[in-house]
């Protein structure tokens, strides 16, 4: 631990939120249990080689059946908030239609419990996990999607819109975007490249409607969680800062700009308008109806450097050496949360709402020691002190954020790389299902406490 690790964290403003996050498919389990449909990861992960070691998400953390002990760890934990994902398989098991009353009972009884242990809850429409028929019948490509979203999201509200203090309509469009429907390295699978595009919009105008639909029952807090990655060119060559500049316009941008200044970016216009329906201008108007917060994820910045000749994208991933790394190889910047956060004041100025960090957090290959009582896990330690000072000493500076959450509470299935990676300030054992706090977790509860 070095000496600024040693000293204790600055003051953080009163009222700030502290808490952890998680997303039903990564923690759930119960894939077939009380009536939920299949979702596009439960066909994505029956396909050979799609997933490391051939994983999948039918059993998970079993969340489903152990919430209670994981809302007791929360508890003990002293976080104030929980942001959580809501399966939209598990209500709406077509995607459309009536609820599934017993996956919703589900989350009604989650969120009692949040609220009894003065947790407070920050639900997430959309991680990842459209149910299969929707996406049978065209998935995000499709402009009807955005309409079954919006319903979907009216049920749930019309349940939960009373308890839950925070709604957050998708998480990370743009990842679901790129690795689901350009590149096929998440479900759905698809390989679209350029072509995936249309994806953008309908994300956008199912957020606009499903705000639409939540502001309508009650629902007081609503905004839209992105992930962002600061785009450093590899060189001070024009080719390489051109290459981070479309990275930027295409990663940090695409789904911001349209909510915040109610236009596509202006690079993007003439490709737009080529993928899309005439009518994607008039949409404009739901897209940037104003939000009450921006969800901010952040985990690393990205080094771009010019694309080869036979790359389909302006742009192409350069390494970053001189930090050090987690087990994903994802570098540890803190201060690029800092450089984050001031580009999206600049950017944005007075049309950027408050700013929650609604994922931050870190892979470590951490195992338990001593009989499977301690998880020692100081990498992780390092990573979120460094973290928080940057957080720290942005806000300083007026940047205005009001709150923090983990990623994650529990390791969990990390996607198209399995069990392979542990993100949790909780150990999971997946064989038998044993939770045990790591240093982490005891380190993070000390940083709320004070």
């Amino acid at each position: 631990m070095t000496e600024e690790q040693r000293a204790p964290l600055p003051a953080f403003p009163d009222g700030f939120l502290w808490g952890t996050a998680t997303a039903s498919y990564q923690i759930e389990g119960a894939a077939d249990e009380d009536g939920r449909g299949p979702s596009i990861w439960d066909t994505f992960c029956a396909l050979p080689g799609k997933v490391v070691g051939g994983d999948t998400g039918a059993v998970a953390c079993d969340h489903y059946h152990r919430w209670a002990e994981d809302v007791a760890l929360m508890a003990e934990l002293g976080v104030g908030g929980y942001r959580f994902s809501i399966a939209w398989p598990r209500v709406q098991p077509g995607g459309r239609g009536p609820v599934n009353t017993r996956g919703m009972a589900f989350y009604d009884q989650l969120v009692d419990a949040l609220c009894e242990q003065q947790i407070v809850p920050m639900a997430t429409l959309f991680h990842w996990d459209s149910p299969q028929p929707i996406e049978d019948a065209g998935g995000w490509l499709a402009r009807d999607t955005a309409e079954r979203f919006a319903e979907y999201a009216a049920v749930v509200a019309d349940t939960l819109a009373d308890r839950v203090q925070h709604w957050v309509t998708l998480n990370e469009p743009v990842v679901h975007m790129l690795l689901g429907y350009a590149t096929g390295v998440h479900a759905p699978g698809k390989a679209l490249l350029v072509d995936a595009l249309p994806v953008a919009h309908n994300l956008l105008f199912g957020h606009g409607l499903a705000l639409q639909a939540l502001r309508a029952r009650g629902a007081q807090s609503v905004g839209i969680t992105n992930n962002y990655s600061p785009a450093w060119p590899a060189t001070g060559q024009a080719e390489d800062v051109a290459s981070a500049a479309a990275f930027d316009v295409l990663y940090n941008r695409l789904f911001t700009d349209p909510l915040l200044h109610g236009a596509y970016p202006e690079e993007l216009a003439g490709t737009f308008d080529t993928h899309l329906p005439d009518r994607h201008h008039a949409d404009l108007g739901v897209i940037s109806a104003p939000i009450d917060f921006l969800g901010v994820n952040y985990y690393n910045p990205t080094k771009l450097c010019a694309p080869s000749a036979d790359s389909a994208l302006p742009f192409e991933l350069s390494p970053i050496d001189g930090f050090p790394t987690t087990s994903f190889g994802w570098p540890v910047v803190p201060d690029g949360l800092r450089e984050l956060l001031v580009g999206l004041a600049e950017r944005y100025g007075e049309r950027l709402p408050p700013i929650y960090i609604t994922e931050n957090g870190c892979s470590y290959d951490d195992q338990p020691t001593g009989g499977g009582r301690v998880v020692d896990d100081p990498e992780r330690i390092a990573y979120l002190d460094g973290h928080l000072r940057a957080l720290c000493a942005t806000m300083s500076t007026g940047v205005d954020v009001r709150g923090y959450f983990v990623w994650s509470l529990l390791d969990n299935f990390e996607w198209a790389e399995g069990y392979s990676k542990r993100f949790g300030l909780v150990h999971v054992d997946y064989a038998t299902q044993t939770r045990t706090p790591k240093a982490s977790f005891h380190w993070y509860h000390d940083v709320i406490s004070r």
